[in-house]
């Protein structure tokens, strides 16, 4: 079937993922039937694995005499080449790009691209040094809306999510969810995180309600990962939220808006959405349509123009827009 091989292809990659992950930290090395049964697979599938990371480029490699007592281990440095053609734009462009991540609350691997990076600049020259330096006089990277600084606290949450989600862990959590403002208990298949938004979701399927939720790691009050195992039977798609303005998931439909002249440049010179197409009108207005998801992102989005942006179609945006008009001015009119 079509779907198959893209499920198959994501099986072996988490597979020879966690036979890296084990190959590294066993310092004495692992056998290939020490690999089998940690992952459940014959030996010839190991030796295919390893194969594979080989060619990948991982600096994996084998001692002892016999096949069956060989043991693999990985190579101390094994990205000693890269680092060393790292040029000075190579460098520099990591170093932004370091900030940009590091500005997203409760990004899992944290430590991890901290180390990272010190370990890089340990290796710089003087001149290098003094480059990075100045790059934020030249370039910055401002971190957008995020979760509130206590929940930084909560990187250990989205580290254990996302060793569930490598090893297909089945996580049972209390979650707070906005829709019934309250605290709720779920026992999910976890199958990816997404950072958008400036924050990190969890996209899980829920047996429960037979559909795939989206969950703010921030609203995790409790987890645990289970020693349950579970398989991949579906798929997501590469972009989760492509139908929405925001983090949602939803059928997208038709919407047209027209934006009034004095916002029409500010609104032409940004890409808001891959499905809008623009029109100039006569008056100096601006038209768009748009294919997405009715939610909250699109209307938020919408009320941020205020009084120089008016729905065409769907009506039941309009009237959602105007309704949320009317509530305003009702809260901001002094009571007689």
């Amino acid at each position: 079937m079509p779907g198959e091989r893209p499920l198959m292809r994501n099986a072996e990659v988490i597979r020879q993922w966690q036979i890296l992950r084990e190959i590294e930290t066993r310092r004495t090395g692992v056998t290939i039937h020490e690999l089998a049964d940690m992952v459940s697979v014959s030996t010839r599938t190991i030796r295919r694995d390893l194969q594979a990371l080989q060619e990948a480029g991982f600096a994996v490699y084998d001692e002892g005499d016999e096949n069956e007592t060989k043991r693999w281990r990985l190579d101390g440095a094994p990205f000693r080449a890269v680092q060393d053609g790292l040029s000075v734009s190579d460098v520099a462009a990591l170093y932004l790009s370091r900030t940009v991540v590091e500005g997203i609350s409760g990004w899992p691997l944290a430590d991890e691209l901290r180390a990272a990076f010190e370990k890089i600049e340990r290796a710089l020259n003087p001149r290098m040094r003094e480059f990075l330096a100045t790059l934020p006089q030249v370039i910055s990277a401002e971190a957008g809306p995020r979760v509130s600084a206590g929940s930084l606290q909560q990187v250990d949450t989205t580290r254990r999510l996302f060793e569930a989600v490598r090893d297909r862990r089945v996580i049972a959590m209390a979650y707070f969810s906005a829709a019934a403002n309250s605290l709720k208990n779920y026992t999910v298949q976890p199958y990816r995180l997404a950072l958008a938004q400036g924050g990190l979701y969890l996209m899980a399927w829920v047996p429960a309600y037979d559909e795939f939720r989206t969950f703010a790691t921030e609203r995790i009050e409790r987890l645990s990962v289970t020693d349950e195992t579970f398989k991949r039977t579906r798929e997501l798609p590469a972009r989760l939220f492509a139908t929405s303005m925001g983090v949602f998931t939803g059928e997208p439909e038709p919407v047209a808006i027209e934006f009034a002249p004095r916002v029409a440049m500010i609104v032409r010179s940004r890409v808001w959405h891959d499905s809008q197409t623009l029109t100039d009108q006569p008056d100096g207005s601006l038209r768009m349509t748009l294919l997405v998801s009715n939610d909250w992102a699109l209307r938020s989005w919408l009320l941020g123009f205020g009084a120089a942006v008016k729905v065409v179609a769907p009506a039941s945006l309009a009237e959602a827009i105007a309704d949320e008009c009317r509530a305003t001015v009702t809260q901001y009119t002094p009571a007689s």
